[in-house]
């Protein structure tokens, strides 16, 4: 990789995220950590506002944008792939925003790009989820945003049905379906529960805040401990 690109990729890399160690840089640049000091000195010399220091993390000033972006035919080709994968297992609403999203990027491309991402053969089927699980995914997902209770009507695998008030985390796909984790009041616990197999939703107008012991980052260190146990 030539100076100047990996000049731009630290820039790229440390504005996406809050605190960006230079052993992360080096990791992904595939560069010695002494390679990364020297590249992020040079840039603040040259201007760009990055604050932090060697050991502890680097960060981007607010305010500092790059010019617009052009995506090179491999790039498109990628985002043309993540779309049309993606699309059929979304709700409604995040397929059409993606779609939409796509349609912006060919906008820009220059020709030659664009014939590549449009000619790419990477398909899905269409045969994604049903109606009823997209709506269901859109009032998750508008829950866990707002931060907003829910009460849950559930029936288990084992045919057995439960009525709880949970705090909805965040959803994941698994393939061939989805769930959604959440902070169960009534067990008060973590539980984890398949999309396609809730009844009913109900959103409830109480609001919630994080609280030590039920947030995402408390299920997820759990789930990150029993890994490394077994």
């Amino acid at each position: 990789m030539r100076r100047a690109d990996r000049l731009f990729q630290i820039v790229q890399l440390i504005r996406g995220r809050r605190l960006t160690t230079a052993e992360f840089l080096s990791q992904r640049l595939e560069v010695s950590i002494r390679t990364v000091y020297r590249d992020v000195a040079a840039l603040q010399q040259q201007g760009v506002p990055i604050d932090g220091e060697a050991g502890v993390g680097y960060r981007m000033r607010v305010g500092f944008e790059l010019p617009p972006l052009m995506f090179s035919a491999e790039e498109a080709q990628s985002l043309v792939a993540a779309v049309r994968l993606a699309q059929p297992q979304l709700d409604a609403v995040l397929g059409q925003r993606a779609e939409e999203a796509l349609g912006k990027i060919f906008a820009v491309l220059p020709g030659s790009a664009r014939a590549a991402a449009e000619s790419l053969t990477v398909y899905a089927p269409q045969r994604g989820l049903d109606n009823a699980t997209r709506e269901r995914l859109t009032q998750l997902r508008l829950a866990t945003e707002s931060r907003t209770k829910l009460r849950l009507h559930y029936l288990d695998l084992s045919e057995q049905t439960s009525s709880r008030v949970v705090r909805p985390l965040a959803c994941f796909f698994w393939g061939p379906v989805w769930t959604f984790s959440a902070w169960c009041e009534l067990r008060e616990d973590f539980r984890s529960f398949r999309v396609d197999r809730v009844q009913q939703l109900e959103l409830l107008e109480e609001r919630f805040r994080d609280e030590p012991g039920k947030t995402l980052a408390d299920l997820q260190r759990r789930e990150n401990a029993r890994e490394n146990w077994a």
